[in-house]
């Protein structure tokens, strides 16, 4: 068996049984990671010599008897995580050469316990992004092809695409993400894998660089659910450093997901059953409700008559926090510094050769609706339709345990297929957008294939703080569908 094949469970078993270290799992990934990199361009920083020492460190804590619980597993980490030592970029101009003194409370709690960083990888800038299209550092390609058809690369997805495909390409066993608007769930679809972005303070955001603050949330990207499940036990967890953080207990994740969800009674939402969308998609949704069914869950029909605004309603409050918190990376305090003839111009000429054109895009939309004569049409509005979607779940949860939507509109498609407009490149967030706005847990699960052989997922939604449910359910599913075809990445000749 190749050491890039097991599983975390199945990893930590046969570092367990001394079947293999953490330093021979390691070295297989960095050979992978030589191998496919250059044409997926998931990593941006490797970090192997650094890998290989923490892997010879962790087989030494585990002869010694002192394993913890991700003892010596090669994971990768999005690079909007600060890492002590380690550069990181945001996938930005602005933060091409910064390197972080401190490290971030969800990458620490990962090091904790016996994790080993294999590198940084790469995103959308700023995790702006729903194709992993706009990273300065460029495209990542998405493994799996179209019937294996070489001649046409697929996006990852966004923005943590760089985190989903070194995972479904066997380049790291799981790795940290994030999750704005679906920049967990997307991707973990398009690359068929699964995906958690848990309840909104769950998981520190304390050295994660800001996007849009009341949406942020850090997540896993794995290959099982179960693994997943390992992976947030690990980086959850009260911060004090960070205001939004639960200071609530962690439950045990991976137990959950054996429940099982007979007496369960899952929501089925008829707003997302959207106009125009495509077969496979609703033929999908249903056969994993029947799945459910056949479990011993009640399939109950709910109505979140707010989904439809949504979408706008995000597209004012995330631009508009991004505004703000952008507004640090101006040439003063750290990252470039472009020259200019007084302070002015250096702002202007710094943001200008920094930034790319969606964060631009980004900081511009959100400065509008901020400004005097716009913040009461716009951003409070918005707001207070938050508000509204808020309630609809709160409601809805009042008769059911979980919600079960597609997790995307269709399975991956081509580069540069959508990058022209804007507007079409947004809607790919039109199922999971809902989550963030309201703060509750979204799990993507692989469930099927299109009819080119591209992975397609669902999403399981539940109440706040309930991601126990989340994996209960997404486990069944995951039984049930029981997918074994892997995407067929090649090297270059």
């Amino acid at each position: 068996m190749n050491p890039t094949d097991f599983t975390i469970r199945g990893a930590l078993e046969a570092l367990s049984e001394g079947i293999v270290t953490s330093e021979a799992l390691t070295q297989a990934h960095l050979d992978a990671i030589a191998a496919l990199n250059p044409r997926l361009n998931a990593y941006v920083t490797v970090t192997a010599e650094k890998a290989l020492e923490a892997a010879r460190a962790s087989d030494k804590r585990r002869a010694d008897g002192v394993a913890g619980k991700l003892e010596g597993i090669p994971l990768a980490i999005k690079d909007l995580f600060c890492t002590a030592g380690t550069r990181t970029t945001a996938a930005s101009r602005i933060l091409g050469d910064f390197v972080p003194p401190y490290e971030s409370t969800v990458t620490a709690n990962l090091l904790r316990d016996g994790a080993v960083f294999l590198g940084k990888v790469n995103l959308d800038e700023f995790a702006m992004g729903s194709s992993n299209a706009t990273s300065a550092f460029g495209e990542v390609e998405n493994p799996w092809k179209r019937g294996n058809d070489d001649g046409v690369r697929l996006v990852p997805g966004g923005s943590s695409g760089g985190s989903a495909a070194a995972v479904a390409a066997r380049l790291a066993m799981g790795a940290t993400a994030t999750d704005t608007g679906g920049s967990i769930r997307q991707p973990a679809a398009f690359c068929g894998i699964a995906g958690i972005k848990p309840t909104y303070g769950r998981c520190s955001r304390w050295g994660v660089v800001a996007f849009a603050s009341s949406l942020d949330t850090p997540g896993p990207v794995a290959r099982s659910v179960e693994d997943c499940a390992l992976l947030l036990e690990s980086m959850s967890g009260h911060d004090p450093k960070d205001s939004t953080s639960a200071n609530l207990p962690v439950p045990d994740f991976a137990a959950a997901c054996a429940r099982g969800v007979k007496g369960l009674r899952i929501g089925v939402p008829r707003e997302y059953r959207l106009e125009g969308m495509p077969e496979e998609i609703e033929a999908l949704w249903q056969q994993g409700l029947d799945w459910l069914r056949a479990e011993g869950a009640e399939i109950i029909d709910i109505s979140l008559p707010h989904t439809k605004y949504a979408l706008p309603t995000y597209y004012i409050v995330a631009p508009a926090e991004a505004s703000s918190n952008l507004a640090r990376y101006d040439g003063v305090r750290f990252g470039l510094r472009e020259n200019g003839e007084d302070l002015k111009d250096l702002y202007q000429r710094t943001r200008a050769a920094g930034f790319g054109d969606e964060v631009k895009r980004r900081i511009m939309i959100g400065t509008y609706v901020l400004s005097a004569g716009y913040y009461d049409a716009y951003y409070l509005k918005a707001q207070k339709v938050r508000a509204l979607i808020k309630r609809d779940f709160d409601q809805a949860f009042a008769g059911v345990d979980a919600i079960v939507t597609p997790a995307t509109p269709s399975a991956a498609f081509a580069a540069g297929e959508k990058q022209d407009d804007p507007i079409a490149m947004y809607l790919n967030d039109v199922f999971t957008v809902t989550a963030n706005l309201a703060g509750i847990p979204g799990m993507t699960v692989p469930a099927g294939y299109d009819r080119q052989g591209l992975p397609l997922g669902l999403q399981v939604l539940g109440r706040a703080f309930d991601e126990e449910t989340v994996f209960a359910v997404s486990s069944v599913i995951e039984s049930a569908a029981n997918l074994t075809k892997m995407p067929q990445v090649r090297a270059f000749a």
